[in-house]
């Protein structure tokens, strides 16, 4: 095969997955062990750490820490680097709604549900972001980001899902991202983002649970029969994006989101 020829290979690939104990997050460490790479999970609660790494089994590690906290990146950076010896990519997962705090249609926004959303879902992905590049930066060789969008951020569901400071957070991530990319790629620096529909975590539980959200988003959804999504469903997505098959790809935007994007959908 000639050598400059993309490979997918992420045999010894180290990732930092903030937000990687559940959910999504933990499907991808786990493909990513799958794949001979290195995970090294952070989430906020060390039970769910604890089973996490027994799952994963010793190709990983990770510890404790607070998304929303400045220190978190910048620590679990480190530990990666000690514990792997290097660290080639970050994988922002971590995030949710801010709903239960006061989020939701404009009118009734409150500022503690704007600021617990911004910070839950902005403030945490720059600053994983910059501990992330300030390391590639200072280890000399290319690095890779990539963060967690959503389609509510381009594609609006009043109906169901009218929670607007989550939308504008999530927009922000995708214009944060494509700004940083523009900016590191002299230095084979890659960001991209995923965006994600409704996909079945700890977060969409009130969605799973409302009959009249679900037949709604089997319309909105319909590929595969139309369904809610499945955290394994974004793993494919994850990995190319995080492998060195993406190495010409950066600032861009993956819709994962089983057809929400391009179809009507239907109110029940």
């Amino acid at each position: 095969m000639p050598s400059d020829q993309p490979s997918s290979d992420l045999a010894g690939l180290s990732v930092v997955i903030i937000g990687g104990t559940t959910g999504l997050g933990l499907s991808a460490a786990t493909a990513l062990v799958a794949n001979g790479a290195h995970p090294f999970i952070v989430g906020r609660s060390q039970d769910s750490l604890d089973k996490a790494l027994q799952s994963l089994g010793p190709q990983a590690a990770g510890q404790t820490g607070d998304a929303a906290s400045p220190d978190t990146a910048p620590a679990a950076i480190a530990a990666a680097a000690e514990t792997f010896g290097k660290v080639d990519a970050l994988y922002h997962v971590a995030g949710g709604s801010g709903r239960s705090k006061g989020d939701g249609p404009l009118h009734e926004l409150t500022d503690d549900g704007w600021r617990f959303t911004c910070d839950l879902n902005l403030s945490s992905v720059i600053y994983s972001n910059r501990a992330a590049v300030q390391h590639f930066l200072a280890q000399g060789h290319p690095g890779t980001l990539l963060n967690m969008g959503s389609v509510l951020a381009s594609s609006p569901s009043p109906h169901f899902f009218a929670s607007h400071a989550y939308a504008a957070t999530k927009a922000a991530i995708a214009g944060f991202t494509k700004s940083i990319a523009s900016y590191y790629a002299p230095q084979n620096i890659r960001a991209n983002v995923i965006a994600p529909a409704l996909v079945e975590t700890p977060m969409s539980k009130r969605a799973s649970e409302n009959d009249d959200i679900m037949r709604f988003v089997r319309s909105k959804q319909p590929l595969d029969g139309g369904r809610n999504g499945r955290a394994s469903d974004l793993d494919a997505a994850a990995l190319f994006l995080l492998s060195p098959a993406s190495k010409w790809v950066t600032g861009q935007t993956l819709h994962v989101d089983g057809g929400w994007s391009i179809t009507e959908g239907q109110i029940p």
